[in-house]
């Protein structure tokens, strides 16, 4: 009797802990490119596969970088237990690639949304400093249901081109954070195309409010950087995508996922990046 007593409180405390540990990812999808298809990397093959790994993973929220208004629509399809929130970046309706974010329905409540592009004119669609293309962040804010815990949730892509750019969206999303958080729980995600070495990913790593979910692991599984370029022997440990938190997370475990499917007899990358996914717990 007394070991079916012991054998009860240690499953309650488990699923006690299961329930509060929140996993969260970001993960650029690689736009639908039609040079990629001669390649043998179209969308077209690489869409399920990419649907099946979070299905099985079951991230509660992530981050997406680079999606089409047509890959959206595959991505609703394939994940059934996900909505979205986001825009197109080039008009704020569907043009241009979407920072959306998807959410587990079945974990999170939406208690507000919105976007703002990486500019000097942040509330229109408009290109920023020396930027080559049009960026834009998005956010939301969000409801554990199995805890009742709030956070703020923001996924973004700066540029890849412009320095002051990014240098520049980064002091405007962590004023944006600031501003619309107000000192409660915030995640951020993206592809910020600058890797760990970087001032800049300095400044948004070490100004205070939010830290490096790589560089604070309890546990981590991260064999290589998070950009492939397709190539399965690439070999590179830097990192450009990346996943911030505020202090009040506990960061338990940190993960590059290399995972890839077959075409034929040919290995192939789910995308030029690989997802980077992280298991949080709430202290406050």
């Amino acid at each position: 009797m007394k070991r079916i007593t012991t054998l009860t409180l240690f499953l309650l405390l488990f699923c006690s802990v299961y329930a509060q540990q929140l996993y969260v990812g970001s993960y650029n999808i690689r736009y639908d490119n039609p040079a990629d298809r001669p390649e043998g990397n179209g969308w077209s093959l690489r869409c399920q596969p990419i649907c099946d790994f979070i299905n099985f993973e079951e991230p509660a929220i992530f981050g997406t970088q680079e999606v089409l208004v047509n890959q959206l629509h595959d991505l609703q399809k394939g994940l059934p237990n996900y909505q979205f929130m986001g825009v197109g970046r080039d008009d704020g309706k569907e043009a241009g690639e979407y920072a959306a974010i998807f959410y587990n329905t079945q974990r999170l409540k939406v208690l507000a949304n919105g976007h703002f592009w990486l500019s000097q004119t942040p509330e229109k669609p408009s290109l920023g400093w020396d930027a080559a293309c049009v960026r834009i962040c998005t956010w939301g804010k969000f409801m554990d249901k199995m805890t009742g815990k709030k956070f703020y949730f923001f996924n973004t892509h700066m540029d890849h081109v412009g320095t002051v750019a990014r240098q520049e969206s980064a002091r405007l999303i962590i004023s944006r954070i600031k501003e619309l958080a107000k000192g409660e729980s915030v995640i951020l995600t993206g592809d910020f195309n600058l890797d760990q070495n970087n001032e800049v990913y300095k400044l948004l790593a070490e100004q205070g409010n939010l830290r490096d979910c790589y560089a604070n692991a309890q546990q981590r599984m991260a064999p290589i950087g998070t950009w492939n370029d397709y190539m399965q022997d690439f070999r590179d440990n830097n990192r450009i995508d990346h996943i911030f938190v505020s202090p009040d997370f506990e960061v338990n475990h940190y993960g590059i996922f290399t995972n890839s499917y077959w075409l034929g007899k040919t290995r192939r990358n789910l995308s030029d990046h690989y997802p980077v996914m992280v298991k949080l717990n709430k202290v406050k």
